[in-house]
């Protein structure tokens, strides 16, 4: 039996929604509000859900404090109170949309949660708006 055991994490962040290769009017009509020069910020709220059998002798599927451990190292502080085009180098060439913020999380998430678990993410960047990615 499977099971998928969920940690919730938050961060803020600032990005601009922006494709250098459309004009001016066109990256406006497209992103509106979020193509402001000056950035904006979202207050994004993060579920990293791990999905695998369970461990007779602890009864976890993985240890809570391990993942929060993982979650903080690896992205709430590299994303938190940071502006996503000037202080990290996630995003050079990658619109900072939620799909693409979500799929980087995924990555490095991947890298640093054991491949014995299947792993998915929600971003939520607002209350009403949110994406999900499981590696596919």
């Amino acid at each position: 039996m499977k099971i998928t055991a969920c940690r919730k994490a938050h961060f803020n962040a600032t990005h601009r929604l922006n494709n250098p290769n459309w004009s001016d009017d066109k990256n406006e009509k497209i992103f509106g509000s979020c193509n402001n020069p000056n950035y904006h910020g979202h207050n994004y709220n993060l579920t990293v859900k791990v999905k695998g059998e369970i461990d007779p002798e602890t009864g976890y599927v993985m240890d809570m404090k391990e993942l929060k451990e993982i979650i903080d190292e690896h992205i709430v502080s590299r994303y938190d109170h940071k502006n996503l085009y000037l202080d990290v180098n996630d995003f050079g060439d990658l619109n900072p949309s939620a799909e693409n913020i979500a799929i980087k999380i995924w990555q490095i998430l991947r890298q640093n949660i054991r491949k014995e678990f299947e792993l998915s993410i929600e971003l939520y960047e607002t209350e009403r708006n949110f994406v999900e990615y499981n590696g596919e």
